[in-house]
C-alpha cells in the first residue's frame, strides 16, 4: 500500500520537474544569458558530480542545506502548532475569533521583510528568531484553512454527540478533528515550501546562515555555479517535503477513512 501510495503522489510530480528544468534552460536560452551569469542544467550537475572539484562544491552546498532544512523545520513546525491551537481557540470560542482575527489580518498585511528587524531585535538572530520568523509565514494561511476545517464538521454528527451528553471538546475530537483533516494535510503542503521561503528571509536578514546567506556571499564573490547549485539543492528539498506531506497525507487519510468504515 506505502509503494502504491508513494507512486501515485510522486508519479505526477516526475513531469513537473521536467518541464520546470526544460523552461529553467529555454528561458536562458530565448534571453540570451550568458552561460557565466545564467547556468545551463548540465552546468550545475557538473559543478555538483562530475568537475574535479565536485566533492568539495557538494560539501559546501549541502553543509549550507542542512542549515536551511534545520531553520524551515523550525518554522514549519512552529507556525504549524500555533495555527491548530488557534484554530481550535476559535472554534470553541467565538470571542476570542472575534478579538484576535482583526490583529491578525493587521499583521498579516505588514510585509515580512519589514517586520523581521524588529522581530529580531525583539527574539534575537538564533534559532528562537528563526522560529518566529518562519512560523508567521506558515500561520496564516494554516490557521484560515483548518479553522475552515474544523467548521466543516457534519451537523448531523454534531447535534448527535450533543443529544447524548457530549459537549464542545467531544464534538471537536469525535467530529470536527477527523472532518478537518484534510484542510490540515492541504494547509501543511502549502506551508512546507513556505516554511523554506520563511527560512531563507531570516537567514537574508537575521542569522546570515545557511542558503540564504550563502547565496548571497556566493553573488558577492561572483560565484554563479553555488548560486545555481544552491538554487536547485533548496527547490529539490522543497519538491521532495512536499511529496513527503502528500504520501503521509493520503497514508492517513485512508486509515481514517478504514476506521469509519
Amino acid at each position: 500500500m506505502i509503494g502504491r501510495t508513494v507512486l501515485r503522489v510522486v508519479g505526477p510530480l516526475l513531469p513537473s520537474v521536467l518541464i520546470v528544468v526544460a523552461g529553467w534552460w529555454l528561458f536562458l536560452e530565448a534571453f540570451a544569458i550568458s552561460p557565466l551569469v545564467g547556468k545551463r542544467p548540465p552546468q550545475v550537475w557538473a559543478y555538483l558530480f562530475t568537475a574535479a572539484d565536485s566533492g568539495a562544491h557538494r560539501e559546501t552546498v549541502f553543509a549550507t542545506l542542512g542549515v536551511t532544512i534545520r531553520d524551515a523545520a523550525v518554522g514549519f513546525t512552529a507556525g504549524m502548532v500555533a495555527a491548530l491551537a488557534v484554530a481550535v481557540m476559535f472554534v470553541l470560542f467565538q470571542a476570542v475569533e472575534q478579538t484576535f482575527m482583526p490583529v491578525a489580518m493587521l499583521l498579516r498585511s505588514v510585509p515580512l521583510v519589514v517586520m523581521t528587524p524588529l522581530i529580531t531585535l525583539v527574539f534575537g538572530r538564533e534559532l528562537l528568531g528563526v522560529a518566529v520568523i518562519g512560523g508567521i509565514v506558515v500561520f496564516f494561511p494554516a490557521l484560515v484553512n483548518i479553522a475552515f476545517g474544523l467548521r466543516s464538521a457534519s451537523p448531523q454528527a454534531t447535534d448527535l454527540i450533543m443529544a447524548y451528553g457530549g459537549g464542545r471538546l467531544t464534538v471537536l475530537r469525535k467530529v470536527a478533528v477527523p472532518t478537518a483533516m484534510p484542510s490540515v494535510f492541504a494547509s501543511a503542503r502549502i506551508s512546507v515550501p513556505s516554511s523554506i521561503i520563511g527560512a531563507l528571509i531570516a537567514e537574508w536578514l537575521a542569522t546570515g546562515e545557511g542558503v540564504g546567506a550563502e547565496i548571497l556571499r556566493a553573488i558577492g564573490g561572483f560565484r554563479y555555479d553555488e548560486v545555481w547549485a544552491d538554487i536547485v539543492a533548496v527547490t529539490t528539498v522543497s519538491i521532495l517535503a512536499y511529496a513527503v506531506v502528500g504520501v503521509v497525507e493520503a497514508l492517513v487519510l485512508a486509515r481514517f477513512s478504514d476506521n469509519r468504515g
